[in-house]
């Protein structure tokens, strides 16, 4: 098998949450265009189908399913329909999430609750079936997770008021290196990605206000693209990443190296 050939993903079966729009249909065409069945889930479902369509129109195998991270009876049911739909499930790449933004005292109790629930519950749950999936096929698997520069280091108060958000990443990135090596004896890889900004409409509010600001930030002076987060998720889903477990990769033009 050639180098090019081992990032080749045909037969594979991948999971994307929040694949609607945005980073997380970003990251399905990325996996579809390089040979997988993908499954992509939104909360809700508006999107979900032009989604689906979408990626359907670009030769994918895709299916789509309605499903809240935060509620484990939807996870579990969702992973049996795309092991049922799509044969199989070796690839689960956790994108969904929430953020919430206000002033320390100024966070609503129940906002705390809603981000840490959806980035961290959520990403638990998908984790937790998607590898008794894996663990019991015994062919190995992918869990790749999406966290945030956010979770890395502390934020400018002034672009970033967003504690919630910025501790549940810094969760997922600990989660990720512990199920790595918890998993490891599976033949299971998990590492996780750390987007720096990227135009989403996560991000929409904050690059209104401070797109300049943000773009002189980055050492090479841009947001991130529509490609941009593609090929990193592809070294960890495929096996070109066979070796690589427990990792996290930031993908922010420099931010973080600064």
């Amino acid at each position: 098998m050639g180098v090019l050939d081992r990032f080749r993903l045909d037969g594979k079966v991948a999971l994307v949450t929040g694949g609607s729009r945005g980073l997380g249909l970003q990251i399905a065409q990325g996996l579809g265009e390089a040979g997988a069945a993908v499954a992509i889930t939104a909360r809700k479902e508006e999107g979900l189908r032009e989604a689906e369509e979408q990626l359907r129109s670009q030769g994918i195998r895709c299916l789509a399913l309605r499903c809240d991270v935060t509620d484990y009876d939807q996870v579990v049911a969702t992973v049996n329909q795309v092991v049922e739909a799509l044969g199989g499930l070796d690839i689960l790449v956790n994108n969904a999430g929430a953020t919430w933004g206000a002033p320390l005292f100024e966070i609503p109790l129940e906002a705390w609750d809603k981000v840490i629930r959806t980035n961290l519950h959520g990403t638990f749950y998908m984790s937790r079936e998607a590898a008794r999936v894996m663990v019991d096929r015994g062919r190995g698997g992918r869990i790749i997770n999406v966290a945030s520069v956010a979770g890395l280091r502390g934020s400018d108060p002034r672009v970033m008021q967003t504690l919630p958000y910025n501790t549940s990443k810094a969760g997922v990135i600990n989660f990720t290196r512990d199920l790595a090596a918890k998993l490891a004896e599976y033949g299971i890889t998990v590492n996780c990605i750390a987007p720096g900004f990227f135009p989403t409409k996560m991000t929409r509010g904050i690059l209104a206000q401070y797109r300049p600001l943000i773009e002189q930030s980055v050492p090479l002076r841009r947001l991130g693209g529509e490609r941009d987060l593609q090929g990193a998720v592809l070294l960890f889903a495929s096996e070109a990443g066979s070796y690589i477990t427990g990792q996290v990769l930031a993908i922010d033009g420099g931010i973080t190296a600064v």
